[in-house]
């Protein structure tokens, strides 16, 4: 429509009237003679309305149960960080506490031997070809330590130092085939040598052929000249097997270590020997034997147990 003076007094006319209409609808209430209309109106457009209005809530739906999966995808990786996190804390957490424990363990150990000792953690193995079993400790000769210095740990016997670096140091473990640690027995004091055969058992050789032994003896660090490479009195294991004497000078026996040589974590380097011999001090506290349970059996007389002799005999002769 051009913009001419008839429009726009067409327009001025529709708006009074449109504001007629609205004045008259407010001031009619629910009496409204405008009501009728307003009525068919809906009739004719609600329909429409409602056509467009499911083909728009789809849309709206969609954008939502968008923006309702991003916020869900963003709470879910929200919390699968806080729960990765939490395992790391708290993976972190039991292993702080093993080493703890394991220092505890050692520093008892220490104590009840009285030997001077540097903490250190085992940071790698040595390689498995020839059957090498040796570490790598992460304290050297800056932190005190030396070749041929005695490595143990909470439980035991660790091995010895062989090789020092500035900040890391070699250690050859007790089970190593190339080791031997002068032994004496609990009890006893039979003395002997133990040599390592990786994960078997440690063979040692006892110098008396009729030594009395027997499983379950417990064998210690015998100590070397000057306390290098061993100190004295050092848990080495407990005996599992013992060979026949054949009327051999020595006598042979199997020993199981107290330590566990695939599993070592903190460990220590004895920088100090015992002013003196610890003995058995060290060794942990024997195993209390099991109780074996007693059987009380009760006999309980028949009911014809006081009966004659003549009464028993029938009854015999009537089976």
């Amino acid at each position: 429509m051009r913009d001419t003076k008839e429009s726009r007094l067409l327009l001025v006319l529709l708006i009074a009237v449109a504001f007629a209409l609205i004045t008259v609808d407010i001031r009619g209430g629910e009496n409204s003679p405008v009501d009728g209309a307003r009525r068919a109106a809906a009739t004719v457009f609600g329909p429409i309305e409602n056509g467009v209005s499911g083909a728009v809530d789809p849309v709206g739906n969609a954008v939502s149960a968008i923006r309702d999966s991003g916020d869900r995808h963003d709470r879910l990786a929200t919390l699968e960080k806080e729960n990765a996190a939490l395992k790391a804390k708290l993976g972190s957490g039991d292993r702080n506490r093993s080493r703890l424990s394991q220092l505890d363990k050692m520093l008892k150990l220490a104590g009840e031997g009285q030997y001077g000792i540097k903490g250190a953690q085992v940071i790698a193995i040595g390689a498995a070809q020839g059957f090498s079993w040796t570490i790598t400790i992460d304290a050297g000769s800056n932190d005190g330590i030396r070749r041929d210095m005695t490595v143990l740990n909470g439980d035991g016997l660790v091995g010895r130092v062989t090789t020092v670096g500035p900040d890391s140091a070699t250690v050859l473990l007790a089970n190593d085939p190339d080791f031997t640690v002068g032994t004496r027995m609990e009890g006893s004091d039979e003395l002997g040598f133990a040599s390592g055969q990786g994960d078997r058992p440690m063979r040692v050789q006892l110098l008396n052929g009729k030594a009395e032994v027997k499983k379950g003896d417990r064998l210690i660090t015998f100590g070397s000249q000057s306390d290098k490479p061993f100190v004295p009195g050092v848990p080495v294991g407990v005996v599992s097997r013992v060979d026949p004497s054949g009327g051999d000078l020595t006598r042979t026996v199997y020993v199981t270590p107290y330590v566990g040589f695939s599993k070592l974590d903190v460990v220590g380097v004895v920088v100090q020997a015992p002013k003196k011999d610890p003995r058995d001090a060290v060794l942990p506290p024997k195993p209390k034997p099991t109780p074996t349970p007693t059987v009380t059996v009760t006999v309980t007389p028949s009911s014809d147990a006081g009966g004659s002799p003549d009464a028993q005999s029938t009854d015999g002769q009537q089976q």
